[in-house]
């Protein structure tokens, strides 16, 4: 007698398979790949314990499950990823959103929340710039939480901004973002208060250590910034510079195995503040200066540089 493949057999056994493949995350795949095979949520996988799928939608579930083994991102699979609590579109063309990448969030809305004295919070808002958008997370998640930004989000990706305004338009914030091709601020003349950027800092060898599924399937250009992992960098700040209105901020997102290297980017006679904020997990992870002497943004960073 052929055996039954419910729902909860199916999870148990790719979870089962997918671990022997060295997925870490090998329930919580599972539990996504069936969920979107199946056109529901997760949590109705659990209501649904005793059912047997169409055999179309198992189908559907192998193909996944093959796929994921051989490496390929969830988040590709399914066609989208959660950040800062928002679901996004996501396909190949753009880095998948990841958890650290809030951490720019968190800063950027508690860097606009201290500013309410200032006159930009009453006249037409904060103007904002999300260098290298990318899926448009940053984005629209700043937007989505502070609603006197007006935001800028530039990427030369003219793939990836057309997702990123998918994204806006998904969760109806289109009004309030502005989408321009651009290689850093090339093509942009607009000033801003806040520039973001979460923008590639690989170094190379650090590349070549990267896992399979991120190397063999994230976008490249998006990652490796060169031998050091500062060269993007090194082009954006200057950049930054001039487009930035007195008092203005720039925050950087980095990897821990540069933070120094990119604070010490922030010379003197340009830069003043220099700061850099540490995760949850005390990794150096942005690396942020001003323009001009903020007293409130001593409150935002945590490692005085």
């Amino acid at each position: 007698m052929s055996e039954t493949w419910t729902v909860k057999r199916l999870l148990e056994w790719t979870t089962d398979f997918l671990k022997k493949q060295g997925r870490e995350s090998a329930r919580l795949d599972a539990e996504i790949l069936l969920a979107a095979a199946l056109g529901c949520q997760r949590i109705e996988l659990y209501t649904n314990f005793e059912t047997e799928p169409p055999e179309e939608k198992k189908t559907l579930f192998r193909d996944y499950v093959k796929r994921r083994a051989a490496g390929e991102p969830v988040a590709y699979l399914v066609g989208q990823k959660e950040f800062y609590s928002l679901a996004f579109k996501v396909d190949r063309s753009v880095l998948i959103p990841r958890p650290e990448t809030e951490l720019l969030v968190v800063e950027a809305l508690d860097w606009i929340k201290k500013q309410a004295g200032r006159p930009e919070s009453k006249n037409g808002g904060f103007r904002i710039c999300d260098m290298g958008t990318g899926s448009g997370a940053i984005a629209v998640a700043v937007a989505k939480h502070a609603a006197n930004g007006r935001i800028t989000a530039v990427d030369q990706c003219r793939t990836a901004l057309a997702l990123a305004a998918e994204n806006a338009k998904k969760h109806q914030l289109e009004s309030r973002i502005t989408f321009l091709e651009s290689d850093l601020f090339g093509q942009i003349d607009e000033e801003f208060d806040l520039i973001l950027s979460n923008p590639p800092y690989i170094s190379r060898p650090e590349y070549e250590q990267l896992s399979s599924e991120v190397r063999d399937y994230e976008p490249r250009a998006a990652l490796l910034a060169g031998e050091k992992g500062t060269e993007t960098i090194e082009r954006l700040l200057p950049q930054a510079a001039e487009r930035l209105r007195p008092g203005g901020v720039i925050m950087i997102e980095v990897s821990p195995m540069i933070a120094d290297a990119v604070a010490g980017l922030f010379d003197g006679e340009t830069w003043i503040d220099v700061r850099i904020v540490k995760d949850l997990a005390g990794l150096k992870r942005i690396v942020g200066g001003s323009r001009s002497t903020i007293t409130d943004l001593k409150e935002n960073f945590d490692v005085k540089v």
